[in-house]
């Protein structure tokens, strides 16, 4: 039997483009005692990718070696089984790469209900979810009557943030860069405003938003709002730094903001990366559950069709085209 991936054969500079993937047919190699054969059924695109692809050894996670096969989430089921844990059937979602099957020593994967579907799953139960409830829980730390700003918003990430937010009784503030975005947070997520930072007197309807300044900033672009929401912060704010997609693409980073302010305000902020709390992934995945099934997490998938169209929907990440979650269903 053979099967389809695609493999990283060139580290971007600075944009992503097909010439840095190869769509490659494999054979499928004989398991070994421990192992399990996985069908993907879908796959997720996330701008972690991006970071994946650079030769950064110091990273937090090792980038993808050259001629390698891309890493990615996915979920898929059990097709062959030397692995008691994992018998054939069984519904799983780990880093299982750009592919059409996968095979696993069980290291890392994790079981899921066929209850679930798909996207659900992809939107809220994977990396999504579980980055938005960490950083929102653990590293901000919420309390009723703050204030929260949440730069890419409108993202898988950002989305669930701002929700899981208004349910702790904060005000809260999306930042996004097209008024359809900015519509949908407000209109649909309940969002308490949804500001496009393109505009050109942003930095005024952010104060008129916030008029006793914010309390909780979680950060995932770096770009035109980092600074103007960092001035704006309050005393003891908290800043969880989660991404910097503007930054990404860049060969030399743009300047950050002035660590006077840090001293001034006495802020706390902590960058984090969802690998060193993998050991969690379980106990998040049960909140998560919880919050759907009562209805408080609303969510949207923007689904390509065909492994082919992965290196498509990993540039709409970074131009900002994607409406939602980027999926590939297999």
């Amino acid at each position: 039997m053979t099967y389809r991936a695609i493999k990283l054969v060139k580290r971007p500079v600075t944009d992503i483009n097909n010439e840095h993937f190869e769509l490659v047919t494999l054979n499928k190699p004989e398991l070994k005692s421990g192992e399990v054969l996985i069908k993907l059924s879908h796959l997720s695109l996330d701008p972690a990718m991006r970071g994946w692809m650079s030769a950064d050894e110091e990273s937090y996670i090792p980038p993808v070696s050259l001629d390698s096969v891309m890493r990615a989430s996915g979920i898929g089921h059990v097709v062959e089984s030397q692995n008691e844990d994992f018998p054939q059937g069984t519904r799983v979602m780990g880093l299982l790469g750009l592919a059409e099957y996968a095979v696993s020593n069980g290291k890392g994967l994790n079981k899921i209900p066929d209850s679930l579907s798909a996207e659900a799953i992809m939107c809220v139960i994977a990396l999504p979810g579980i980055t938005a409830y960490h950083g929102l829980f653990e590293v901000l730390k919420p309390e009723a009557g703050q204030t929260i700003a949440i730069t890419a918003a409108a993202g898988s990430v950002g989305s669930l943030v701002g929700q899981m937010a208004k349910h702790q009784g904060l005000t809260v503030i999306g930042v996004a860069g097209s008024e359809q975005k900015c519509d949908w947070l407000k209109d649909t997520l309940n969002f308490d405003h949804g500001l496009n930072y393109k505009d050109a007197n942003f930095a005024e309807q952010l104060k008129s938003a916030a008029p006793q300044g914010i309390d909780l900033f979680f950060e995932n672009t770096g770009g035109l709002a980092q600074s103007i929401i960092f001035d704006m912060m309050n005393a003891h704010g908290r800043i969880a730094v989660c991404g910097m997609i503007a930054e990404y693409n860049k060969v030399a980073p743009a300047p950050g903001p002035s660590w006077i302010g840090i001293i001034k305000k006495r802020l706390q902020i902590q960058g984090f990366t969802m690998p060193d709390h993998f050991h969690r992934i379980g106990e998040y995945g049960q909140a998560l559950a919880a919050m759907l099934a009562k209805g408080e997490l609303a969510y949207r998938a923007h689904t390509l069709n065909g492994l082919e169209s992965a290196p498509d929907g990993i540039q709409l990440l970074f131009s900002g085209e994607n409406q939602g979650k980027m999926i590939v269903a297999l």
